[in-house]
């Protein structure tokens, strides 16, 4: 048994009490206000340990293996910490409290509780029965995953999916590329129709874009993409198949009918589903001012209804099913910790990039301006889909969605084919690094645990830059000149 499978009641009250101590302890260290950041006034050293994070999960799994594996977390805290103190001495321990709460409270814990409850909920579905990993059936999976992916989040739709596609595949040389293509099409391409799908467009549908828009105006640039990705997929594995064949006798045995175990937990997801749908259409006005984060009773209904999903999936789903997906927590705890880094060390990073003009990366601001003074929707794609392909693509989209005016009403109208370009390079380009999108690093996690000898932090970036760039380009020049 995995020894991960263990502790699957455990981590969870674990990793929840000591939020609930931190954000307790905050409250008492700081005043409840502070001074907002002003980047137009920062120096891009304190990109630094932003760049530090990026650099250490890019190189120091190939340098060093072993040590990363067993202190990923304490080289993430690292970094944070070498922001957090010298802009506590420079700027004040309000503000730095200040920034630190408002990036737990209206970022990291929301987006780690939606994963967690997705991860955990997902994790509890086994699709029993042995598939045979055939270019054909291949490609099929990839293609029901990147359609779930809209409905049902490309965390969901990841981690329902990716563990019978790699025992479908078990028996094959490598399958390295099968998880590199689910990927870019299931994590990343599937999620841009719904703001369901990815984080950027349900920030985009609570600013004030109808929840249909998006199907509206990128339908046309998912399917050519999904299209042409499941052709390319479906050739270069056939080749593959055909060259190396089946090298080994099948792990999983063909002894039970296809079918789902655990199938409780499709209500469960359905409600995971209804409170983010709730948190964005439910206005009631009440907020709560935590340290100057503004934290509206939704949003908490949202998160406390996401923490019972996760513990009633937890107690409700059989032992045998989680032992069958050898479900365990790894690939959530990588995700939480470096996740944790990231969302920490990028505050002074979009405080920059909020500056616009004015700023650090004023340059960026005005490579996506006409000389007219009118947005350049091409320019928007590749400013905001390369910056989401490095930083989170939430809070790229909300400073290019500010950039363009920020206007709803606006965006959707006289300024769509902006809105659009900044949706598409928001969620498409998180394709583009392990880490552009949370689910890339728990499909990369899951896959290693089962044995899959996946591509380095530059090995993946050789496979986006070689195919999906050059489709970006295609991109660029049928739907945003």
């Amino acid at each position: 048994m995995n020894p991960a499978t263990t502790t699957i009641t455990r981590r969870p009250s674990l990793w929840f009490s000591r939020l609930g101590a931190l954000l307790m302890l905050l409250a008492q260290a700081a005043p409840a206000q502070a001074a907002s950041l002003d980047g137009s006034q920062l120096s891009v050293l304190w990109a630094v340990p932003f760049v530090g994070i990026l650099l250490s999960i890019a190189i120091w799994p190939l340098a060093g293996p072993h040590f990363w594996h067993h202190h990923f977390g304490k080289i993430a805290a690292a970094w944070a910490l070498a922001f957090l103190v010298p802009f506590a001495l420079v700027f004040g321990a309000g503000t730095a409290m200040a920034g630190l709460v408002h990036a737990l409270l209206a970022e990291y814990i929301p987006f780690i509780l939606l994963l967690t409850a997705l991860f955990t909920v997902s994790g509890g579905i086994y699709i029993r029965g042995n598939l045979h990993g055939t270019p054909l059936l291949n490609t099929g999976i990839l293609l029901v995953g990147g359609l779930l992916a809209s409905f049902m989040g490309t965390t969901g739709a990841s981690m329902l999916l990716i563990r019978p596609l790699i025992r479908a595949n078990d028996n094959r040389q490598s399958c390295a590329h099968v998880v590199v293509f689910f990927i870019f099409i299931v994590s990343n391409i599937g999620g841009s129709l719904t703001p369901l799908g990815d984080p950027p467009l349900f920030l985009g549908f609570l600013k004030g874009v109808s929840f249909f828009w998006t199907v509206g105006h990128i339908l046309p640039d998912t399917a050519f993409l999904m299209v042409t990705l499941l052709a390319l997929f479906y050739v270069l594995d056939s080749y593959l198949y055909k060259k190396q064949g089946v090298t080994r006798a099948d792990p999983t045995p063909d002894t039970t009918r296809f079918g789902f175990d655990g199938s409780i937990n499709f209500a469960l997801l359905a409600v995971v589903v209804a409170l983010v749908l709730m948190s964005g259409v439910w206005k009631p006005g009440i907020e709560f001012d935590i340290m100057g984060t503004h934290v509206g009773l939704p949003g908490l209904v949202r998160d406390v209804g996401l923490v019972v999903v996760t513990f009633v999936s937890l107690a409700i789903t059989p032992k045998a099913v989680h032992e069958s997906n050898q479900f365990g927590w790894a690939p959530m705890q990588e995700v939480a910790k470096l996740f944790a880094g990231i969302f920490l060390t990028i505050i002074p990073v979009i405080a920059m990039l909020q500056a616009g003009v004015n700023g650090p990366f004023g340059a960026v601001v005005r490579a996506v301006t006409n000389a007219d003074g009118t947005p350049n929707p091409a320019a928007y794609f590749w400013a905001t889909g390369l910056l989401s392909s490095f930083l989170d693509n939430a809070p790229t989209y909300l400073v290019f969605f500010n950039t363009a005016g920020g206007d709803p009403v606006q965006l959707m109208g006289p300024l769509a084919s902006t809105l659009a370009a900044i949706s598409a390079g928001a969620v498409f380009m998180g394709a583009n690094t392990y880490i552009g999108n949370a689910p890339n690093l728990m499909v990369k996690a899951i896959a290693e645990d089962r044995g899959v000898k996946m591509p380095s932090f530059f090995g993946y970036m050789a496979w986006s830059f070689g195919i999906l760039v050059p489709l970006f380009v295609v991109v660029t020049f049928l739907f945003f000149r």
